[in-house]
């Protein structure tokens, strides 16, 4: 790892550096000036020749320019050198440049021009310069611009170039993508609806705006032991490049969340993202018009990022073909069918399966895809095999370790004497989490108050569900039975997790 020396040790050791480089130096372009000035133009080319090879025999240092300008783009590799010496500018320079960049969350230090710090990877040691000069640039006759010509200079040793070039450079593009990754503000995305003008790019089909959700893995209301799997499963995935390269297999992994509505799903979501620091792509298929323009626009997002399609049940008709089918033949065909149709989306559920584990997914790594539901059911199996929905997770009807989780959040309770009654009344009412918050949200200064409206509250839960289920029999029993015999079975029960990852 990188280390830096006490500032006299790396002042004595640069200054001795740059003695023998300024010696060097001066005695090359003496001998120069002397050779341009005595000797003949026929002898004036083989002597510069001659002396820039001694140049290069007796220099013990490496000097590499990286510039800040490629072209018209700025530099990649000049960016990731600012991000990681910004962190060591800090503490070695003694003269700074003060900024925060857009959506950063934290100020950056910047070495000022001539500035020199020294860094150490691995028993080697490298001096980096940043040098800065003033262009001018005549655009018309009565009309200067002026710009600034940016670039680090990197020196080292001769000795030390293959480590430099195999081991340390990569090391520092490295470290800076996780230094950006650290201090940037996440996003959340939207597809735009409509057509796309034809000066956007690829990457406009997203509408951008600043994630800032609080949600994490501690505040969800998860039981604790489905909270410790899920991350354990996320953390297995984001360490595991190398094997999926291995093995033939895109980076990516597919979750379903499905449960009753109010049960957190979108939370989960949030916690998700906050927890792998990825960005999050809100994906409404709704405003997708077909299965190209959907490639589309998995082609336009980053790597390290969650793709969401939310209510999947909802959004389009991906329900299972083989019901399909048979509620199809028992109605009538309308040949007139509204001239809407063709202004509604056409994407289809084979596009939907491509986008998510066909050759379009490849295009891009390290991505998570979640598909939320409330009526698994209703899905088509394509959809949930292993492949496009890796693991399933089922968000049930408040537990009591998840009322304890929303007790701590919103109360700042984690035991109280109103406890074991309300664990005892748990287990037959069935009361949401979003249900069990806005309870204890009505009275959050008074803890004792709030849980006992919130028993009060799972009392009258019991007494709904108990009316519904006496109704029930007499009138809906009936008619379940003849659409269960009309339809086909229903999708087996979901694993927790259908595939290794």
């Amino acid at each position: 790892m990188s280390s830096a020396l006490n500032p006299t040790q790396s002042h004595n050791m640069a200054m001795e550096m740059w003695s023998n480089v300024g010696t060097l130096t001066a005695a090359i372009f003496f001998l120069g000036t002397m050779a341009r000035e005595y000797l003949p133009p026929e002898l004036l080319e083989y002597f510069g020749a001659l002396l820039r090879r001694l140049s290069r025999i007796l220099s013990f240092y490496i000097t590499l320019v990286i510039e800040e300008n490629e072209g018209i783009k700025v530099s990649h590799v000049y960016e990731s050198v600012q991000i990681y010496l910004s962190t060591r500018s800090s503490s070695d320079a003694t003269r700074l440049k003060l900024s925060r960049p857009k959506n950063a969350k934290a100020f950056t230090y910047t070495m000022d021009k001539s500035q020199q710090i020294m860094d150490e990877f691995h028993g080697v040691q490298a001096w980096w310069t940043f040098r800065s000069r003033e262009l001018k640039q005549p655009v018309f006759s009565w009309y200067d611009v002026s710009d600034e010509k940016r670039q680090f200079e990197l020196t080292f040793h001769k000795k030390d170039k293959a480590k430099i070039f195999e081991s340390y450079l990569p090391h520092v593009i490295a470290e800076a993508k996780i230094m950006e990754l650290r201090n940037r503000h996440r996003k959340i995305y939207t597809n735009k609806g409509g057509k796309s003008h034809f000066y956007e790019e690829r990457n406009r089909v997203w509408t951008p705006v600043v994630f800032e959700h609080p949600a994490t893995f501690e505040t969800v209301a998860l039981d604790p032991e489905v909270k410790e799997d899920i991350m354990e499963d996320l953390t297995k995935f984001s360490q595991r490049e190398k094997y999926y390269k291995k093995v033939g297999r895109a980076w990516k992994r597919g979750y379903l969340l499905y449960g009753p509505p109010g049960t957190g799903k979108s939370s989960m979501i949030a916690a998700i993202a906050n927890f792998l620091e990825y960005d999050i792509y809100d994906l409404e298929l709704t405003g997708v018009k077909s299965n190209t323009e959907l490639r589309k626009l998995l082609i336009g997002t980053t790597n390290k990022s969650v793709i969401v399609i939310e209510d999947i049940d909802c959004s389009l008709d991906l329900t299972d073909r083989k019901k399909k089918v048979k509620k199809e033949s028992k109605e009538e065909q309308n040949p007139a069918k509204d001239e809407k149709e063709s202004e509604e989306s056409q994407v289809t559920l084979s596009g939907v399966l491509n986008f998510t584990d066909g050759l379009w997914s490849c295009c891009g790594s390290e991505r998570i895809i979640i598909f939320t539901t409330n009526h698994v059911d209703r899905l088509d199996p394509a959809l949930l095999r292993s492949g496009r929905m890796d693991k399933h997770i089922y968000l049930s009807f408040c537990t009591f370790p998840a009322f304890k989780v929303l007790s701590r959040n919103y109360l700042g309770v984690k035991d109280h004497h109103l406890f074991d009654q309300i664990e005892v009344l748990m287990k037959e009412a069935q009361m949401t989490p979003a249900d069990v918050t806005e309870q204890l949200m009505r009275l959050s200064d008074d803890p004792t108050a709030a849980l006992e409206k919130l028993i009060q509250a799972l009392h009258q839960a019991m007494e709904k569900a108990a009316v519904k289920n006496e109704i029930r029999p007499e009138t809906e029993s009936v008619l379940d039975d003849n659409i269960a015999a009309e339809e086909s079975p229903p999708v087996a029960a979901i694993s927790k997790d259908s595939s290794s990852n």
